[in-house]
């Protein structure tokens, strides 16, 4: 199912993340650290799970992902609610850079785009700029919309009752 094209028309007009002006397939043939800032940002999928809050065993460097969302993720949409000024409510929100992606490959999601052009893989079926339309990310079920609850009402030390599978 790997191969599997869907093609919306006028769906890019709805995506809140611009994927208009790529080139493409560019994500195949250009390295992670030669992307422009517009393709960059379009290789996110959309599906939120870099915002849900993760844990860490001490011991064995095993990382949980919890179903508890950053206080800014936006559960409908999948987006943070303050991207532009996340680092002002958010001082630890990581910005992911080509440079950076080594370091934290341990806890990026699996279906990841960023983690998958760096480790050499193709894009799947349902992200966006494959599909043309954002939507599929959470038709196929890999997307956090609709998993979550935010840390405003979860206490920290309750996390560990939150732990679920990466959808």
């Amino acid at each position: 199912m790997s191969d599997r094209r869907l093609r919306a028309t006028g769906a890019q007009a709805n995506d809140p993340i611009p994927r208009d002006g790529v080139r493409e397939g560019y994500w195949r043939d250009t390295p992670l650290s030669k992307m422009s800032d517009r393709e960059w940002e379009a290789l996110c999928d959309g599906c939120g799970k870099c915002c849900l809050n993760k844990l860490e065993d001490s011991e064995t460097g095993e990382v949980a992902l919890t179903r508890v969302a950053c206080k800014l993720f936006d559960d409908g949409t999948c987006r943070c609610s303050s991207y532009p000024t996340r680092h002002r409510y958010v001082p630890e929100c990581i910005q992911l850079t080509a440079e950076s992606i080594p370091e934290h490959l341990y806890w990026l999601p699996q279906t990841c785009a960023y983690r998958l052009v760096h480790e050499g893989r193709d894009l799947h079926y349902w992200h966006p700029l494959v599909s043309g339309t954002p939507e599929t990310v959470h038709d196929a079920g890999v997307s956090a919309r609709g998993l979550t609850v935010s840390e405003l009402v979860v206490p920290e030390e309750d996390w560990e009752d939150h732990i679920i599978e990466e959808p």
